[in-house]
C-alpha cells in the first residue's frame, strides 16, 4: 500500500511537470467544448419511423456515409439520399433528415468560451474537429443566436474541420497537418479529445493527450492542472 501511494504521488507530480511544459493546446469540439449526445440522433431518427437506426449509426459503429460526409467526399444531397436508402424511408424530406442529424447537439456550458479565451492568451490554441457541412452550419447558427459570433475563429489561433481539410481523426495526416502548418513541437502540445482512438494516433506522434470523459470537463481540468 505504501508503494502504491508513493507511485500515485509520483505520477501526479510527473503529470503536473508535463503540463507545465505545454505551449500549445489542440481542442476537440464535441463533448469537450460543445456537449453532444449520439443517442439523441438515434431517438430523432426513430421518431421519423426509422426502426433500423442502430444498424447504420452509433458512436462506435456507423455506415461509411458518415465518414465520407466528415471528409467532405460527398455532398449534403448525397448524404441525405443515402439516409433515405439505408433507412428504407424515401419520403423523408431534407429538413427532417437535417433536424434529426443535428439533434446530436445539446449546449455549450456556461464559462467554456471564457476559458478558451483565457487559454488563447497563454497558449497557442487550435480546434480540431471531425464534423461535416450540415453540423458546421448548425453550430455556427447556434453561435450567432446565443453568442453573436459568426464562428469559432475568435477563440483559437486556427481551426481545423475535417470536411474542409478533407482528412479526419484518427488519421495521422490531420494531426501532422496541424503540427507542420503551425510549427508545433509535439512534446510541447496537448491534445484534448473524448475519443480514445483519436488519442492513440496523437500519442504515436509524440503529442501529449488527455481523454475528456464526463463528469469531467475542460473548466475542471484546466483548474485542476493550473493551466490558466
Amino acid at each position: 500500500m505504501i508503494l502504491e501511494a508513493q507511485y500515485y504521488i509520483f505520477a501526479v507530480k510527473l503529470q503536473s511537470a508535463i503540463m507545465q511544459n505545454i505551449k500549445n493546446i489542440i481542442f476537440d469540439y464535441g463533448n469537450v467544448i460543445f456537449n453532444i449526445d449520439y443517442t439523441k440522433v438515434q431517438e430523432a431518427f426513430k421518431k421519423l419511423g426509422i426502426n433500423n437506426v442502430e444498424d447504420f449509426y452509433g458512436h462506435k459503429q456507423q455506415d461509411a456515409v458518415f465518414n465520407a460526409l466528415e471528409r467532405g467526399d460527398i455532398s449534403n444531397a448525397e448524404f441525405r439520399d443515402r439516409i433515405r436508402e439505408i433507412s428504407g424511408k424515401p419520403e423523408l424530406t431534407n429538413e427532417q433528415i437535417d433536424n434529426a442529424w443535428n439533434a446530436i447537439f445539446l449546449e455549450i456550458p456556461e464559462g467554456n468560451h471564457d476559458l478558451l479565451l483565457k487559454a488563447k492568451s497563454k497558449y497557442r490554441t487550435f480546434l480540431l474537429s471531425n464534423t461535416n457541412a450540415i453540423h458546421y452550419d448548425y453550430f455556427n447558427d447556434y453561435l450567432k443566436k446565443h453568442y453573436n459570433l459568426d464562428n469559432n475563429d475568435a477563440m483559437f489561433e486556427k481551426t481545423y474541420f475535417s470536411h474542409i481539410v478533407r482528412k479526419r481523426k484518427p488519421e495521422s495526416a490531420i494531426f501532422a497537418q496541424v503540427l507542420t502548418e503551425n510549427n508545433l513541437k509535439p512534446e510541447e502540445t496537448l491534445f484534448i479529445d473524448d475519443s480514445p482512438q483519436h488519442l492513440v494516433t496523437a500519442k504515436a506522434l509524440g503529442i501529449q493527450t488527455y481523454l475528456m470523459t464526463a463528469p469531467d470537463n475542460i473548466q475542471q481540468f484546466f483548474k485542476r492542472e493550473k493551466l490558466v
